[in-house]
């Protein structure tokens, strides 16, 4: 028996609890809206996880135009310069905001931020809280101030399976609850499920998420954009722990080294050394382990034992591999840690859907390109939620036309998919590992068995990434080392995709002579 929420219907529904989605049920107040999550509110989220803070220009030394310059040349030609100035724009008013819903941020004696350096930065432009526990601070903060707001309401223990269509307008959303199947009645939804982490092995992201959003907005018709686009961040703490634990790029900006199991500094030769975009790091590291070496971060010199107070988080997680970060050299490997595609957004967050908004990972707004600048996730999280919210406000609150819902599709699982996107589709790719993916995944895909929604994002990804015959950003391909001299993203439906997928002949040697 499914059960129809008809004394909700009406109000904006946000997917997921981040920063994004709490961010948008803030300032949608006190216009009624609710909050649907299948944890905890605020748990089982990528931004409680984020270790270094929000970039914003605050700093005597900076300013609006450096922090762009910043993002568009880790962005590597392909971020939409008017939207990422606009976003970089508001960052100020975004440290703003979640200051007054409580967000305590770090600050001198003198009252002035403190702020951290990272990878790809000119400027020491990081605002944190708690040191390197900025992102459970914040959502923490976030988390107290929406069940301090009457206007929002939050449905715990619901995890959203269909967006529900009324011909081309949304219409509701099916949802699972241990109660059974229910139904949101609305006409405004927003989705703010975070990455696609969970599809990997390793990842340093919840395991349990695998682009729920992009799943959803994809069965609806919605337009994806930038998928083959997948961030590891080079150095996630290697260890047996799943998922596994970041070791913050913070650490790297203030002076840590990295080393070969030689004790090589094998960054040394490359251009910003450890300080070098995310992407380049990664390929680094991942070439180095791909040759049978190991790789370690050296905070002995830059740090010593100063390391537990700088990064309390970081040496906690070290102590628990058995490692003192003060003494001890720290073994690191890439990990997924973030996803530049999702679903394809407008500047306010509207994808092409009428009636659907997206918000933070899930979205591709064009602000990261092929490759997101440091903690710069955060802060589109926080804009776009406040801009999602404002457009929410002036759009019509239809009535939920006719709703027809069919059986709740099985519960989600990653684990026959997660192996072949771990083995096909990791930092570097090539053709028959794509193809290989494709002809792995499409199956799932195509089913209704509990690998399809999964399978569908990694689909996805691997025919984006089929069609990009070039190495860009955090797309890098060993049979197409080389970039084209005009930069272009790519946008499609999943049927567009799943049309692809078909026509994708089975990779062969002949294929690669």
């Amino acid at each position: 028996m499914t059960e129809l929420l008809d004394h909700l219907a009406g109000r904006t529904v946000i997917v997921g609890s981040g920063l994004a989605g709490l961010m948008t049920a803030l300032t949608l107040a006190p216009e009624p809206c609710v909050i649907v999550t299948r944890a905890a509110l605020g748990a089982e989220t990528s931004s409680a996880w984020a270790q270094g803070g929000i970039a914003a220009a605050m700093g005597p030394d900076d300013s609006a135009e450096l922090h762009l310059a910043d993002t568009l040349a880790a962005g590597d030609g392909l971020s939409d310069p008017a939207v990422a100035a606009g976003i970089i724009a508001e960052a100020p008013a975004a440290i703003a905001a979640l200051e007054r819903v409580g967000v305590r941020f770090d600050r001198n004696a003198a009252g002035e931020l403190l702020l951290g350096l990272e990878a790809a930065h000119c400027r020491r432009r990081i605002v944190h809280a708690e040191g390197d526990g900025s992102g459970a601070a914040i959502t923490a903060a976030l988390v107290r101030a929406v069940m301090q707001t009457p206007s929002i309401t939050v449905l715990e223990g619901f995890e959203a399976r269909r967006i529900l269509m009324d011909s081309e307008h949304v219409a509701g959303l099916h949802c699972a609850t241990a109660n059974g199947a229910v139904i949101l009645p609305t006409s405004k939804v927003v989705l703010a499920t975070g990455g696609i982490g969970g599809l990997y092995d390793a990842t340093t992201n919840p395991m349990g998420n695998f682009g729920q959003g992009i799943a959803l907005a994809a069965r609806a018709g919605a337009v994806l954009a930038d998928m083959e686009f997948v961030q590891f961040h080079p150095t996630a703490l290697d260890s047996r722990r799943r998922p596994l634990a970041l070791v913050s790029e913070a650490v790297r900006g203030e002076g840590a080294l990295l080393l070969n199991e030689k004790g090589e500094r094998f960054m040394a030769r490359i251009p910003g050394a450890e300080l070098a975009p995310r992407d380049v790091v990664a390929r680094a590291i991942s070439a180095e382990i791909a040759r049978g070496g190991r790789v370690f971060l050296d905070a002995r010199d830059a740090l010593g034992h100063r390391f537990a107070a700088r990064f309390p988080v970081i040496a906690a997680l070290c102590g628990e591999a058995g490692i003192d970060p003060a003494t001890d050299l720290i073994p690191v490997r890439p990990a997924v840690h973030y996803h530049m595609g999702g679903v394809a957004t407008d500047a306010n967050g509207r994808s092409s859907v009428p009636g659907l908004w997206v918000a933070g990972e899930a979205a591709a707004t064009g602000l990261h390109g092929a490759n997101r600048l440091a903690s710069n996730s955060l802060l589109e999280a926080a804009v776009m939620g406040m801009r999602a919210a404002r457009d929410l406000s002036g759009a019509p609150a239809n009535r939920a036309g006719s709703i027809i819902a069919g059986n709740l599709p099985a519960p989600a699982d990653a684990s026959l998919v997660r192996p072949i996107v771990s083995r096909h589709l990791g930092v570097l790719r090539n053709a028959g590992a794509v193809d290989g993916a494709i002809a792995a995944l499409l199956p799932f895909a195509e089913s209704t068995g509990s690998a399809a929604d999964p399978a569908i994002v990694a689909l996805l990804i691997a025919v984006f990434a089929s069609l990009r015959m070039e190495s860009r950003g955090a797309h890098a391909r060993t049979d197409f080392p080389l970039k084209h001299a005009d930069a272009r993203r790519q946008q499609m439906r999943l049927s567009d995709a799943l049309e692809i997928a078909h026509a994708t002949p089975p990779y062969s040697i002949a294929r690669s002579a």
